[in-house]
C-alpha cells in the first residue's frame, strides 16, 4: 500500500456537539470525509480514527476501515498527528505517504486530494496542505499592518500571493511525520482549492453556511433508491393555485414530469403521493400519471411508517421529496430527504439533496432521472413471443404512459357519437371523464359518404333536428378540423388524451393531421384489410377490439398490424350486453394467444362485469359515458352516467390496491388483532 487516509474523528466537540455526525447534504460529516478519500484516484485504503461507536458506525456504512482510538489520544488537546501515528502503528502498515483529511471540512475535491497526493509520490514536495487564495489586508489590534504597510497600500493585483490554510487535507510522507512528529517538514508546499471548498466548520453558524451552500456545491448523485414518496404541492406544483369564475381549482404542473414518472414506474421504483389536503386536483394529477395517492393527512409521518411496514421497504432506500414544513416528519424517517430549491429553508437544511428545477418545472422529472441514473439499464422489451412464453406481454407507451400488466389501468371514457353533433355538449362529457379519473376519451370519426352503405343513404330518420336521410343525419352528427382542434385543446386543458376510431381510410389521414397519441379500430373494422392497413402505417400505438370476430379473423388482423405496439380489447357486440354474453375469460386467452396486453370495451349495464374484467388482468377499460342514458342517439343506452363512471374509476383504483402483489405478510393492522386473539399451542 503506498498511501494510507486517515480522518480522525473524536466524539468530543465544544463548538458544536457530536459535530462529526452532523449532517450536511443528508450526509454526516465523517461520511463525507470518507467518500471523498474514497474517491481520489491515488488514496488506497481509508481509515477513520475514533472513540465514538455512532461515528465508527457511520465510518463503516461509508465503507472506511475503523481504528479504535484510546481515551488519552481523544481529548480537546490531543493532537491530530498523534491519531495518524496511532493508527499507522494499530494497523501495523507502513505506507509510504500518509494523508490526513479533516470531517470539518465540508467539501472535499477528490481530484484535489489525489493532486496533493501526486506531488508528494513524485518528489515535488515532502508535506502538502490545502489552501486557499487570500488577498486580506490583516491588522494587529494596535493598528498595525501584518501582511502589508499601511503608509503604502499595494494594489491587489501587485501583491505577491498568499494562501489560507483550510485544514481540509494534509499531505506527507510518512517517513519525515515519524521522525519530525508533526505535519510540516522539508519542502512544504499548497495544494490550492477553490474558495466554495475552504469553510471549515467550527461553530453552529459554519454549519448552517456549508448545509446552505451544500445543493450549489455538491455534484449531482445517483439517487439509489426503492421507492420515491412525493408532496403535492410545490413538488408537483408551483404552490399557486388558479381558480376559475365556476371555483374550479386548477394548477400549474410539468408535462416532462409524466414521461419520468412511467420511466420510474417501469424500472421497478415504487411511487406514491401525500398530500395534506384533500383536493380533486391532486387525485386527477395523480390519476393521470398512474400513482397512488393518500390525501387529508393530519400526520404524515405515521401514514408514511406504515405505509414502508405494509410495503416491505428499508426505509434506507427511500426517498422523500418535500418543500415545506410539514415535510419534516416524512423526511426524517428516509434515507434520501430531498427538497426543492424554494423549500423552506428548514426542509433545505434537513435535505441530503435538493434539486435544481422547482416545483411545476421538471422537479419531478429531475428526481426520477437521478433515480434512473442510478439503476441498471432495463433491457430491451421482450419480444412478443418470449413474452407469451412467459406470460408477461410487453407494456405498450400511449403518449407518456405505459399500459400494460403492473401498470395502472388506463380508464377511456367513449363518448363516441354520443356528443350528437353538439361540441358543447362533447365539452361536458369531456369533464364528466376528467372529473371521474379517466385517462382518455375517444371518439369516432367517419367520411360518411364512405362508411354509409348506398341502400341506407336515402332512408328517412327521425331526429332531433326533423326528418332527414340517414345520409344526411350522419353528415349532420360528423365533426371536422374546427370542432376537433377545438376538442384537443379542451382536452390538453383537462389532462385527458383523446383519439378516435377512424371508419375509412380519409379518417385515418384526418386523425394523422391532427397528430392523436394512438389509433381505436372498432370491432365492425377487425376484417377492414385495407384501414388495417393504413393504420400499421402510421407507426402508432394501435387498440384493437375484437367484438364479433372469430380467432381466425383476428389472427389475419394481427398479422398485418403485428404486435410491437398492439393492444387488444377484449368485447362482445351486443348493446346493452347480458352478462351470459361477457365471456370474460377471453382477456385470458387473447393475451395467451398473441402475448399484448388485453383490456376490456364494455356495454353492460351496471359496473360488475367491467370491475370483474379488471380482477381478471384487463389492463385497460373502456366505457360508453353519456349525461342521460334516456338521451335520443342509438348508444345513450348502453352508457355510463355521470355518477356510474365516478364510482367506476373508484372502484377500479380500489380493486388495483386490493389485488397487492402476491407475497403473503402480516400487515401493521394485524399486530394488534394478533396479540389479542392468536392462540399458540404445542
Amino acid at each position: 500500500m503506498r498511501v494510507l487516509a486517515v480522518i480522525p474523528a473524536r466524539g468530543g466537540s465544544a463548538g458544536i456537539p457530536l459535530k462529526n455526525l452532523a449532517q450536511v447534504g443528508g450526509v454526516p460529516l465523517v461520511a463525507r470525509a470518507v467518500k471523498a478519500a474514497q474517491r481520489a484516484e491515488l488514496i488506497d485504503q481509508v481509515v477513520v480514527s475514533t472513540d465514538h461507536m455512532g461515528i465508527a458506525q457511520a465510518a463503516r456504512e461509508a465503507g472506511a476501515t475503523v481504528v479504535e482510538r484510546p481515551v488519552e489520544l481523544s481529548g480537546a488537546s490531543a493532537s491530530s498527528e498523534s491519531a495518524l501515528l496511532h493508527a499507522l502503528d494499530a494497523l501495523v502498515v507502513e505506507p509510504e505517504v500518509v494523508v490526513l483529511v479533516q470531517c470539518t471540512s465540508a467539501f472535499i475535491d477528490p481530484a484535489d486530494l489525489s493532486e496533493a497526493v501526486r506531488k508528494v509520490l513524485e518528489g515535488e514536495a515532502d508535506a502538502v496542505l490545502s489552501g486557499v487564495s487570500n488577498h486580506a489586508f490583516l491588522w494587529t489590534p494596535e493598528g498595525e499592518g501584518v501582511n502589508h504597510d499601511r503608509s503604502s497600500r499595494q494594489m491587489r493585483q501587485d501583491r505577491a500571493p498568499e494562501f489560507r490554510e483550510t485544514g481540509a487535507f494534509y499531505v506527507m510522507r510518512t517517513r519525515g511525520l515519524r521522525e519530525h512528529g508533526h505535519r510540516f517538514f522539508g519542502d512544504v508546499t499548497v495544494q490550492q482549492v477553490p474558495a466554495r471548498h475552504a469553510i471549515e466548520i467550527d461553530d453552529p453558524e459554519d454549519l448552517e453556511i456549508v448545509r446552505a451552500l451544500a445543493p450549489l456545491v455538491d455534484l449531482p448523485e445517483p439517487i439509489d433508491v426503492d421507492a420515491v414518496i412525493t408532496d403535492f404541492d410545490g413538488v408537483h406544483t408551483d404552490d399557486r393555485a388558479y381558480v376559475d369564475s365556476d371555483g374550479r381549482e386548477m394548477v400549474l404542473v410539468s408535462r416532462s414530469d409524466g414521461m419520468g414518472v412511467s420511466l420510474l414506474r417501469r424500472s421497478g421504483v415504487k411511487l406514491l403521493v401525500m398530500s395534506t389536503e384533500h383536493n380533486p386536483v391532486v387525485a386527477a394529477r395523480a390519476r393521470k400519471l398512474g400513482v397512488p395517492v393518500l390525501q387529508g393527512l393530519a400526520e404524515k409521518r405515521t401514514v408514511l411508517r406504515d405505509w414502508l411496514t405494509i410495503e416491505g421497504l428499508d426505509p434506507a432506500r427511500v426517498a422523500y421529496v418535500g418543500n415545506d414544513v410539514n415535510d419534516l416528519g416524512p423526511m426524517s424517517l428516509v434515507g434520501w430527504p430531498i427538497a426543492v430549491p424554494d423549500a423552506h429553508p428548514r426542509v433545505r437544511a434537513a435535505a441530503r439533496v435538493v434539486l435544481t428545477r422547482q416545483g411545476g418545472d421538471g422537479a419531478v422529472r429531475e428526481l426520477c432521472e437521478r433515480v434512473l441514473a442510478a439503476r441498471p439499464e432495463l433491457p430491451e422489451p421482450t419480444a412478443p413471443k418470449a413474452a407469451l412464453r412467459l406470460g408477461v406481454p410487453k407494456p405498450v407507451a400511449i403518449g407518456d404512459v405505459l399500459v400494460g400488466d403492473g401498470q395502472p389501468v388506463y380508464v377511456i371514457g367513449e363518448i363516441g357519437i354520443n356528443h350528437n353533433g353538439d361540441l358543447d355538449l362533447a365539452r361536458r362529457l369531456i369533464d364528466v371523464a376528467a372529473d371521474a379519473g379517466c385517462q382518455a376519451v375517444k371518439f369516432q370519426k367517419r367520411t360518411p359518404e364512405i362508411c354509409v352503405p348506398l341502400e341506407q343513404r336515402s332512408q328517412i330518420r327521425q331526429t332531433p333536428w326533423g326528418e332527414m336521410t340517414y345520409l344526411e343525419y350522419k353528415e349532420r352528427t360528423e365533426f371536422g378540423l374546427d370542432e376537433y382542434t377545438q376538442i384537443a385543446k379542451y382536452c390538453d386543458e383537462r389532462g385527458l388524451h383523446w383519439f378516435a376510431s377512424p371508419w375509412d381510410v380519409p379518417s385515418v389521414e384526418f386523425l394523422e393531421e391532427m397528430d392523436v397519441l394512438v389509433h381505436k379500430i372498432a370491432s365492425a373494422s377487425v376484417a377492414d384489410h385495407e384501414l388495417l392497413r393504413a393504420l400499421a402505417s402510421t407507426g402508432k400505438p394501435l387498440i384493437l377490439s375484437t367484438g364479433m370476430s372469430t380467432l381466425s379473423e383476428i389472427d389475419q388482423a394481427v398479422e398485418i398490424l403485428g404486435t410491437d405496439k398492439l393492444i387488444m380489447m377484449h368485447a362482445t357486440s351486443t348493446y346493452p350486453l347480458p352478462p351470459e354474453e361477457a365471456n370474460l375469460r377471453a382477456i385470458t386467452t387473447l393475451k395467451e394467444r398473441y402475448g399484448v396486453p388485453v383490456g376490456y370495451s364494455g356495454h353492460e349495464r351496471g359496473l360488475q362485469i367491467s370491475l370483474a374484467a379488471v380482477t381478471l388482468g384487463a389492463v385497460t377499460v373502456e366505457r360508453h359515458i353519456t349525461l342521460d342514458r334516456t338521451m335520443w342517439g342509438s348508444d345513450h343506452a348502453a352508457s355510463l352516467e355521470p355518477a356510474g363512471l365516478e364510482h367506476l374509476v373508484r372502484d377500479i383504483r380500489i380493486i388495483e390496491q386490493a389485488m397487492g402483489d402476491g407475497v403473503k405478510r402480516v400487515f401493521p393492522g394485524e399486530e394488534a388483532p394478533k396479540a389479542r386473539l392468536r392462540r399458540v399451542t404445542v
